[in-house]
């Protein structure tokens, strides 16, 4: 567009001179080598204006989207980063109590260890006095039946010494004066 009026705007300049003036000499010397044609570049400089101009409140609105989206993005992350440095803070606290608390523990555990120990030294010492005890009775009773015995052994064995010496100092003649004297003692015959 701006070319066409570049373009009549020359042309009317030679045609209205009959031959080629200063401007006309200018432009074809400087501005007009092929390629190089400014008209281009001022043609292109209005499109782009124009389409800025056109596009500027799409884009701007576009823009302005995008940018809140990457804000929220941006808010969202660093939200994110702030929960996990968070966390990040707990889990550490927490690592860093896991050995105290294995320590606690491991003291409770001995001092639960030490007092089970000494119940079961004082139980064991209590069933210990208590077997003494009855293995004391056991003794005692065993050592009185053997007394027994041993008494019984005795008086059946005395009994049976005398028994021996009897039957050895005793025969027919002495056997018969004996049972003369039982019945004596008794009262007699009837």
């Amino acid at each position: 567009m701006f070319a066409l009026a570049l373009n009549v705007v020359i042309f009317l300049a030679a045609a209205g001179s009959g031959s080629e003036s200063g401007f006309v000499q200018w432009w074809n010397k400087w501005l007009n080598y092929p390629g190089f044609e400014i008209w281009k570049f001022v043609n292109l400089f209005i499109f782009v204006g124009l389409l800025g101009y056109i596009l500027k409140k799409p884009l701007s609105e576009a823009f302005k989207a995008k940018r809140e989206v990457i804000r929220a993005e941006l808010i969202r992350a660093e939200e994110a980063k702030q929960a996990a440095l968070a966390k990040l803070t707990d889990v550490e606290g927490k690592l860093a109590g896991v050995e105290s608390e294995r320590q606690a523990i491991m003291s409770e555990a001995r001092e639960e260890i030490e007092h089970e120990r000494s119940r079961l030294v004082a139980q064991a010492e209590t069933e210990a006095g208590k077997i003494r005890e009855q293995a004391e009775g056991e003794v005692v009773r065993i050592g009185q039946v053997a007394k027994l015995e041993l008494r019984r052994f005795g008086a059946e064995e005395s009994i049976r010494r005398a028994e021996e010496k009897l039957r050895a100092k005793v025969n027919a003649g002495t056997d018969a004066q004996l049972i003369d004297s039982g019945i004596r003692a008794i009262g007699g015959l009837n």
